[in-house]
C-alpha cells in the first residue's frame, strides 16, 4: 500500500468528525445557559454589590460601602447569629439521630423496608411543605399545646413559635425532621459496606455492640459523615422557603437568615445593593463548604 493510500485511509471522515463532535454539540446549549444564567449572574449580583443601587440596578459604583453598611446592619448580625445556632444545632442533631437510626436498621431487624421508607419519606416533602404542617402542629391554638391541654394538662405550655428567643429552635425541629432520614440513609450505605470480619473479630475480642460501633465502625464512616455535614452545612445556609413557610422570619425578625434577609432587602425594601453584598457574602460561605468537599472528593479519587 503506497503512502497516499495510508494517508487517506487514516483521514478521518466527515461522519467520524461529527461523531466526536455530537457530544460537544449536544452539550453546548445547556453549557452556555449555566454559563450566562449562573455564573453570569453571580458576577453581575457581586457587581451591584458595588454600586449604590436601591430599587433600580444602577451603576454608581461605592466600592466596598454597602459590605460596610452591611456589618453595621443590626439585623443582619441578628441573622448570621440564627445561621450559626440553626446550622450547629442542624448538622449535630442530623447526624446523630440519622447514625442511631442507621444503626437500628443494621441489626437486621424486621420490616427494615417499610421503616427505611417511613425514615426517608419527609425527604421526598419540599421545605414549603414541611413548614406549613410544622406551623399547624406548633401553633399554640391548634397543635400540640391545644391536643395536650385538651388530654387535661392546662398548664402544658408549647408556644416556641410566637417566643422570639425560642422561635429559632422550631425551624431546628422542622429541619431535622425533614433531612434526618436522608442522612440515615447514607450511614445505613457506609454500614452495608463495611466487611463483616472486622465487625465479628471486635466481636470475639469481647467488645460490647455500641463499643464496636464506637471505636469500630465510625471510624470507617469518617467520608460518610464528612460527606453529609458538607450537605447538610450547604442547605443550612440557602435555607429560605422553611423560614417564610415556618415563620416568615418572626416574631419580628427573630428567626432571620442570610437567604431571608437577603430576599427582603433586595426585594421588599428596596436597596438591591445591600441585598447583593449579604447575596455574596453567603456565596463565600457556600464555597468555603464546597471547596474542601470537592478537594477531598478528587484527592480520594486520585488516592484510589
Amino acid at each position: 500500500m503506497s503512502e497516499t493510500t495510508t494517508r487517506t485511509a487514516l483521514r478521518p471522515t466527515a461522519s467520524g468528525r461529527l461523531q466526536a463532535w455530537l457530544p460537544r454539540l449536544v452539550l453546548a446549549p445547556s453549557v452556555a445557559v449555566s454559563l450566562f444564567f449562573v455564573y453570569g449572574f453571580m458576577l453581575w449580583t457581586f457587581v451591584l454589590s458595588l454600586t449604590s443601587s436601591r430599587m433600580l440596578p444602577s451603576y454608581d459604583f461605592v466600592g466596598f460601602g454597602q459590605y460596610a453598611r452591611l456589618m453595621a446592619n443590626e439585623r443582619w448580625w441578628v441573622a448570621s447569629t440564627n445561621l450559626m445556632i440553626f446550622g450547629t444545632l442542624f448538622i449535630v442533631i442530623c447526624l446523630v439521630l440519622g447514625a442511631l437510626l442507621a444503626m437500628l436498621l443494621d441489626q437486621k431487624i424486621r420490616q427494615e423496608g417499610a421503616l427505611r421508607t417511613v425514615y426517608l419519606y419527609p425527604m421526598a416533602l419540599s421545605f414549603i411543605v414541611t413548614g406549613v404542617v410544622w406551623k399547624w402542629l406548633l401553633n399554640p391554638q391548634l397543635g400540640i399545646q391545644a391536643m395536650v391541654r385538651s388530654w387535661g394538662f392546662e398548664s402544658f405550655e408549647f408556644d416556641w413559635i410566637v417566643d422570639p428567643d425560642m422561635a429559632i429552635y422550631t425551624l431546628v425541629i422542622a429541619a431535622v425532621w425533614q433531612a434526618s432520614g436522608f442522612v440515615m440513609a447514607l450511614f445505613l450505605a457506609g454500614l452495608r459496606g463495611i466487611d463483616d470480619s472486622i465487625i465479628k473479630a471486635a466481636q470475639l475480642d469481647g467488645a460490647s455492640l455500641p463499643r464496636i460501633y464506637w471505636r469500630v465502625v465510625m471510624p470507617c464512616l469518617r467520608p460518610v459523615v464528612f460527606s453529609a455535614v458538607m450537605i447538610l452545612a450547604h442547605i443550612a445556609i440557602k435555607s429560605f422557603d422553611l423560614v417564610v413557610a415556618l415563620t416568615g422570619g418572626g416574631p419580628g425578625y427573630a428567626t432571620d437568615l442570610p437567604a431571608t434577609f437577603m430576599y427582603t432587602h433586595a426585594f421588599n425594601r428596596a436597596q438591591i445593593g445591600l441585598g447583593s453584598a449579604s447575596a455574596m457574602l453567603m456565596l463565600g460561605g457556600v464555597l468555603a463548604i464546597l471547596i474542601p468537599y470537592l478537594y477531598s472528593e478528587l484527592r480520594s479519587r486520585k488516592h484510589g
